[in-house]
């Protein structure tokens, strides 16, 4: 029998899949991440399938019993707290492991905080990139913070409510004053996304309360701004930027392109169009 990936609730019940009720009902055993928590949603489906626990601390052991399971031809089903199993939640080393075996694995789909946050977050959601949790460690968690310096990507993080402005902070410091959307309890009652800049968030007086998704823009609107700044601008004071600095004309036009977020070409273009309506501002030839 196949290993079967559930994706359950991240909080509204109401979201669990007719498929993934069927699989949990028809498995012969159900690998949790915390029994418990488990135990509490199947009780509400009146689901009576038998339990064993695999969170982040299970050895080498646990893997190996679930693999002998699969091998007597036993259904698991592999189940995390909320969500996506193996999504910042434990369940690689069952899936490599299966994956060396020939295993079949089959995924059934559920909810994910990550890609929820993000479709109500209001920025970018054409190319993402999820994160996670970071580091605790201040060199790594700097080390992946300054990898987004240049990430035109909406970036997905999450965080514990404790930490939340400290990294905040660390995200302002390093990357500056971006956008972002800070969302939790999603799909419950007192679901809540705020929305603004890191500075504007940072100065809520009230302590987070809740795991939070950060959503984070991407360099791309900055990029944006810039441009429409550079193009506010008029061509001559924009080459004169670059004159002074000592490049020459073809240099310096290239450099104004780039600023402006348009082909060396129609620079060109334009500072001819201008130049033969004899506009003020207009000696970039």
């Amino acid at each position: 029998m196949p290993l079967f990936i559930c994706g359950t609730p991240i909080g509204n019940l109401e979201d669990i899949s007719l498929r993934v009720l069927r699989l949990l009902k028809e498995a012969d055993v159900i690998a949790a991440e915390d029994t418990r928590h488990t135990k509490k949603l199947l009780s509400h489906f009146d689901i009576t399938t038998p339990l064993v626990s695999y969170h982040e601390h299970s050895g080498a052991g646990k893997v190996a019993k679930i693999l002998e399971l699969l091998k007597q031809n036993k259904a698991i089903a592999l189940v995390s707290d909320a969500g996506m199993p193996l999504i910042s939640d434990p369940g690689e080393e069952l899936i490599r492991a299966c994956v060396e075996r020939d295993i079949e694995i089959i995924a059934a789909p559920g909810p994910t905080a990550a890609v929820t946050a993000l479709v109500l977050s209001g920025l970018n959601t054409g190319r993402f990139i999820f994160e996670g949790f970071l580091p605790r460690d201040a060199k790594k968690r700097a080390a992946i913070l300054s990898s987004h310096i240049d990430e035109e990507r909406t970036a997905i993080f999450y965080e514990a409510p404790h930490h939340l402005k400290e990294t905040l902070r660390h995200m302002l410091d390093i990357l500056g004053d971006r956008q972002v959307a800070l969302a939790r309890e999603l799909t419950k009652k007192f679901e809540e996304v705020r929305r603004g800049s890191i500075s504007e968030l940072l100065a809520d007086p009230n302590e987070p309360k809740g795991e939070h998704v950060i959503i984070l823009s991407g360099v791309r609107g900055l990029k944006q701004k810039l441009e429409q700044a550079w193009q506010e601008l008029d061509l001559d004071a924009h080459m004169a930027i670059y004159l002074e600095q000592g490049l020459d004309k073809k240099a310096a036009m290239k450099a104004v392109a780039k600023d402006r977020g348009v082909s060396k070409s129609e620079i060109y273009a334009q500072a001819v169009r201008c130049n033969q309506r004899q506009e003020v501002g207009c000696h970039v030839l």
